[in-house]
């Protein structure tokens, strides 16, 4: 449990770290980023420095930085299920060619 629980902090504190960066990149100041938003200075803060907001407050930071399109495929299903369906599906759709002759 505490190894997830330190895997998931990490990740949200380089959540935060990569909308600050996206935020300079785009030269926003944090109070403009929060009036694009919708949301308060205090949230894009807090967010950027820990990676902690609520989801509808990340999508808002996400869609006033242009970052939308993840969410978006954020829980999309698989193309397979596991990786024998993916060999399966591949191998069943090649079709087969010339081989090529070895060179003396």
């Amino acid at each position: 449990m505490i190894e997830t629980e330190l895997g998931v902090d990490r990740m949200l504190r380089g959540l935060g770290a990569r909308a600050r960066q996206l935020r300079i990149l785009r030269e926003l100041a944090q109070g403009e980023l929060a009036t694009r938003a919708g949301v308060g200075v205090a949230t894009v803060q807090r967010f950027e420095r820990t990676g902690r907001a609520a989801m509808e407050s990340v999508v808002r930071i996400a869609i006033a930085l242009r970052a939308e399109a993840v969410f978006e495929r954020l829980f999309e299903a698989p193309a397979y299920r596991s990786l024998d369906e993916a060999f399966a599906r591949t191998y069943a759709t090649r079709t087969p060619g010339k081989r090529r002759r070895k060179a003396p």
